[in-house]
């Protein structure tokens, strides 16, 4: 008890002299131990001395939501609502506890003070209208103010005898003391005397706390929040980000926009004195602590942190451990990037004062910005402790959540900031990205459009929503917030990259130009928009401005990690587009990026690595002015015939049926009319392969008295004889010829060409069409095929659900289960077999429903692989996809299939393929050539069902081998007369279809079923002009896909 006497006791020390800084921290501790409502409404007296209004409402807030009853929260708040400028809100809240006070048995004297305050204040109003002229704040209200917060507060202690019997912890309205309000139009009202100061007799109003500037400039509730100025504190997107809104941005620096008329009659003269006041006080009298740290604050608001910085050092040095100059010179230095030291000082504050909430918070803030996610939430939670129900620093441990992606713990805080205040528009823009993360997305679109409704003009909120609506392949709902935006802000930066962004998605790459080139007039610097457009002029073939671009990115200084991989990837771009300059004029079969570049080179741009070995072992392509020299495209390249209009009409409409119609997969045009003309491509040369092989069953026909197979020799291509390119450049340096340079010799000679050789075909198609994507041949890298490397596509990342291809979790898990229950075991991450043989282990297991369910049985990350039953090969068993479990964090996993292709895998899948692709040519080539009887190709469908089962479960390509599937299947159909004009079902991914299944024949029935009902029997296509002829060179390929946007 003593202690808790001997604080109440300096408590009231520290309220006679006046230092309410030191009231305030004795406050926190009382409040810390024992939180009571009438300490609360002290400490809100004390803050209203200092003139910090946000503090004051925060903490009545509080003491009304714990005792509606306390008239004094609402006298307080009133007084800080009318300070700020809001009238309306502080005649709402003294109404509303009068109101309270008529019904409640209450203090009559409280009662009658918010009567005269509320019939004074709508006096005022009552002028205004009648056309009088409104001072702000007038001499006689204002003292009559205060000395009634006064009253208020010393007779609340006499009655409740919180504070001991010392009444002076309220100010005297007789008091000398010169107590000075300013107010937000920045009249200054004295409560004492004005002293002479000098021979203008400039005013001179020296407070505890109280600056001659705006309330927005000295209410320490206004320094900026750290997030502002700190881009790490932001979330991007992927590739993209926004800076966040704070709950308090319309306070920083923040002045009145709007003069009274009274202040218009203010003269210049006495605006001069008033500005002079603080550098012209009496060498005699002291400036009060309180005043100083007031001064400081105002400088870090108005961006002055050299200043500030030299005001709190002249405090800190009478007193080194003085916790506001610390908080303040800490935030200070913070806003200079001088994170370490910021800290420093937050840490020292708090040493000080343990209490001190806003170090907390504010050590947290710096903590998040360097990275350290642990220790940022430790500081918001204690900051949280000392201030339960705070809004604010919920809002902020919810932003800190979700940029360590613990996107759970992220829509927690948010939801309890936004159920204590309703309107915060950051917090709603956040629980929109949290809610979306972890795949809610109805909730997720609500939390967007409520952040927008409540501000309109809030940018980043729509920003966030376009990427929203981008994620989910929603290109008109997108393409609809940015036009909004820009409507706004047609200055605003960000929405011509998000713009630019979107239509490169949709294959709209000229549109995408021009708009990432206003967004670097913005902002010259913008490495996002410099890079995308880089990618976008290489792939409409203006390789010289490709270039210009990807040069600009490489010389950029970088702030970030995910910057740096631009221009990474800025660097092996550049290379493949002067690779591909170099090959314009040439014919598009000599267009090789698997034959030609080196391996190394590839592997480094597969894996993003930076580049420093590659430029040391690699030669690089010749000068852009070398490779136009012979590549420039020429003019006629453009130009648009007859037979290229007909082919490209056709190539569109065949494209589209590729299209996956899930979330996430946005249309994109150019990728449609690539896919079309790689269909055709691939049934003109499958079909002039087996005209070929039917003349060749005629010819053995005659020669045979028996009817039966024919004999043809097969070449099965070796691992060893495969090129991988040159060892010492970019280009290759070997003489053996690559596997696609002589393709087209082959078929003009009538040598029947290989799987590899068709799929080759529609790779090609598939590189040339978008230059962002490394789409390469796995056994065409380095060495590092040997150690497996392979595609990797997660459901799960982390606590993101990965909006693509998360809607295949719940099957993928229950295969794992499957592939457990069958062998009885998995394999750990030293590849190292783990046993769960054990009866109970297999039954948790097979009532597992989440990562974390299995990961509690398993007990360490884990893959297991699925089989694949041969067709070629009865009995055998052909390692399919890899399932993978990988704790990440507390509540977090990765969980993902991999396609690991090494040598030994490689050749297994390709002696099936090799048999999947004769057992086609063997059903279609014969007595069923030609054929146009449905019913009489079903043997012909199910055989190329089941090769393309093969390729999708082996993934040979680096990335792209989904789309590649899809297009030699259409080519292989429309080859046989059989051309699909349907779609592919809503929700179904064809390549995740034949990975879940273990067996090739139920890939057949699950696809024959939507798939044969779209077949339609035609001979149409026969009619479409040959492809390799009408688009001859590699610069009429690119030209013919980029013409649409003309």
């Amino acid at each position: 008890m003593a202690p808790a006497i001997s604080e109440r006791v300096e408590l009231a020390n520290f309220c006679r002299s006046k230092d309410w800084s030191k009231a305030i921290r004795v406050l926190d501790s009382l409040i810390a131990k024992s939180c009571t409502v009438q300490d609360i409404c002290n400490r809100a007296f004390c803050y209203s001395q200092l003139e910090l209004h946000k503090h004051v409402i925060k903490d009545c807030d509080r003491a009304l939501q714990l005792d509606p009853s306390i008239l004094q929260a609402y006298v307080l708040k009133g007084h800080a609502y009318f300070a700020l400028g809001k009238r309306g809100d502080a005649l709402s809240v003294w109404e509303r506890g009068y109101q309270y006070a008529l019904c409640q048995s209450t203090d009559l004297k409280q009662l009658l003070e918010l009567e005269e305050l509320m019939t004074r204040e709508k006096q005022d109003k009552n002028n205004v209208e009648n056309g009088e002229v409104e001072s702000g704040f007038s001499t006689v209200g204002l003292e009559s103010g205060v000395t009634s917060v006064s009253k208020n507060c010393r007779e609340t202690n006499n009655n409740v005898g919180k504070l001991m019997e010392h009444p002076d912890f309220c100010m005297k309205p007789s008091d000398s003391s010169e107590v000075c309000s300013i107010s937000s139009d920045n009249l200054v009202v004295c409560e004492g005397g004005c002293e002479e100061v000098g021979p203008n007799r400039d005013i001179k109003c020296e407070s505890n706390g109280c600056a001659d500037n705006d309330d927005t400039l000295s209410d320490a509730s206004k320094l900026h929040d750290l997030r502002s100025d700190m881009p790490e504190f932001c979330n991007k997107s992927t590739l993209t980000a926004f800076h966040s809104k704070s709950s308090d941005s319309t306070d920083i620096v923040s002045k009145s926009s709007k003069m009274s008329e009274a202040r218009g009659n203010v003269s210049d003269e006495a605006r001069r004195t008033k500005k002079f006041s603080v550098a012209k006080v009496s060498k005699t009298k002291s400036i009060s602590v309180d005043f100083r740290l007031s001064r400081g604050i105002a400088e870090v608001n108005e961006g002055k942190y050299a200043n500030a910085i030299s005001i709190f050092d002249q405090i800190l040095k009478e007193d080194p451990s003085y916790p506001e100059a610390l908080i303040g010179r800490g935030t200070a230095y913070a806003f200079q990037r001088e994170l370490y030291a910021a800290i420093s000082d937050f840490t020292k504050a708090l040493e000080s004062n343990p209490f001190a909430g806003e170090a907390w918070k504010r050590r947290g803030q710096a903590r998040a910005a360097l990275g350290a996610s642990a220790e940022a939430i430790e500081d918001l939670t204690k900051a949280l402790e000392l201030e339960p129900n705070s809004a604010d620093i919920l809002h902020e441990r919810g932003i800190v959540n979700f940029k360590f992606k613990d996107f759970y713990a992220a829509v927690e805080d948010l939801s309890e900031c936004l159920k204590l205040d309703g309107c915060n528009t950051s917090a709603y823009t956040y629980l929109g990205l949290s809610l979306s993360s972890i795949g809610d997305y109805k909730r997720a679109e609500e939390a967007h459009l409520k952040s927008i409704q409540l501000d309109r003009n809030f940018l980043e909120a729509w920003g966030h929503l376009t990427q929203f609506y981008q994620d989910l392949a929603n290109s008109t709902k997108a393409l609809e917030c940015l036009h909004q935006v820009l409507q706004i802000d047609s200055t605003f930066g960000k929405a011509y990259h998000l713009r630019g962004l979107l239509y490169h998605g949709m294959g709209e790459h000229r549109k995408a130009i021009k708009d990432l080139s206003i967004g670097l007039k913005i902002e010259n610097a913008n490495i996002e928009c410099l890079y995308l457009r880089a990618s976008c002029y290489h792939a409409i073939g203006e390789y010289g401005l490709a270039v210009k671009d990807y040069d600009a990115t490489l010389e950029l200084d970088l702030d970030s990690m995910e910057k740096f991989v631009l221009q990474c990837l800025a660097f092996y771009q550049k290379e493949i587009a002067l690779y591909t300059a170099s090959k314009s004029n040439s014919e598009f079969c000599g267009f090789d990026i698997d034959g030609d570049i080196d391996p190394l080179f590839k592997e480094y741009w597969c894996k993003r690595l930076h580049p420093k070995d590659v430029c040391e072992k690699v030669f690089r392509q010749p000068p852009i002015r070398e490779s136009l020299k012979k590549g420039r495209l020429r003019k006629q390249e453009h130009g648009m015939t007859k037979q290229k209009i007909s082919l490209l009409l056709a190539a569109d409409t065949t494209g589209r049926k590729i299209q996956y119609d899930c979330p996430g997969f946005l249309s994109n045009r150019r990728q449609h009319r690539m896919a079309g003309l790689a269909v055709i491509d691939v049934a003109q040369k499958v079909s002039r392969t087996w005209r070929a092989m039917q003349a060749e069953w005629k010819c053995s026909n005659k020669s045979n008295t028996k009817h039966g197979k024919r004999a043809r020799r097969r070449e099965r291509p070796s691992i060893a004889s495969q090129n991988r390119g040159g060892a010492g450049c970019s280009t290759s340096g070997f003489s053996e010829p690559s596997s696609s340079s002589h393709l087209e010799d082959r078929l003009s000679g009538h040598n029947f060409i290989s799987w590899q050789d068709i799929f080759s075909f529609a790779v090609k198609w598939r590189q040339i069409s978008e230059p962002c994507d490394p789409v390469v041949w796995i056994n065409k890298l380095s060495e590092e095929f040997n150690s497996g490397f392979g595609s990797h596509t997660p459901m799960i990342l982390g606590q993101a659900k990965v909006v693509r291809y998360f809607p295949n979790f719940e099957r993928t898990l229950e295969v794992a289960k499957t592939v457990i229950k069958h062998k009885s075991f998995v394999y750990n991450k030293s590849d190292l077999m783990v046993d769960l043989s054990d009866d109970e282990k297999l039954q948790n297991i097979m009532q597992a429903k989440s990562c974390s369910d299995l990961y509690k049985v398993i007990g360490e990350d884990f893959w297991l692989a699925t089989w694949c039953n041969s067709t070629a090969f009865e009995g055998k068993q052909l390692e399919g996809t890899r399932i993978t479990l990988v704790k990440t964090g507390e509540r977090a996993f990765d969980f993902a299939i991999r396609t690991p292709c090494t040598p030994s895998r490689w050749e297994e899948f390709d002696a099936e393929m090799t048999m999947a692709w004769e057992s086609i040519c063997n059903a279609y080539c014969g007595e069923n050539y030609g054929s146009m009887d449905f019913s009489t190709l079903e043997t012909v469908r199910d055989s190329i069902l089941r090769m393309i089962y093969y390729w999708y479960n082996f993934m040979p390509l680096s990335r792209g081998s989904a789309a590649v599937g899809f297009v030699v299947l259409l080519g292989l159909l429309l080859a046989a007369n059989m051309e699909f004009c349907g779609n592919i079902p809503r929700g179904l991914q064809v390549d995740w279809e034949a990975m879940l299944n273990f067996d090739p024949n139920s890939f057949v029935d699950s696809v024959k079923s939507w798939l044969y009902p779209s077949l339609k029997m035609t001979t149409s296509w026969k009619e479409y002009p040959d492809v390799a002829s009408t688009l001859k060179t590699t610069g009429s390929v690119v030209a013919a896909l980029s013409s649409y946007d003309d």
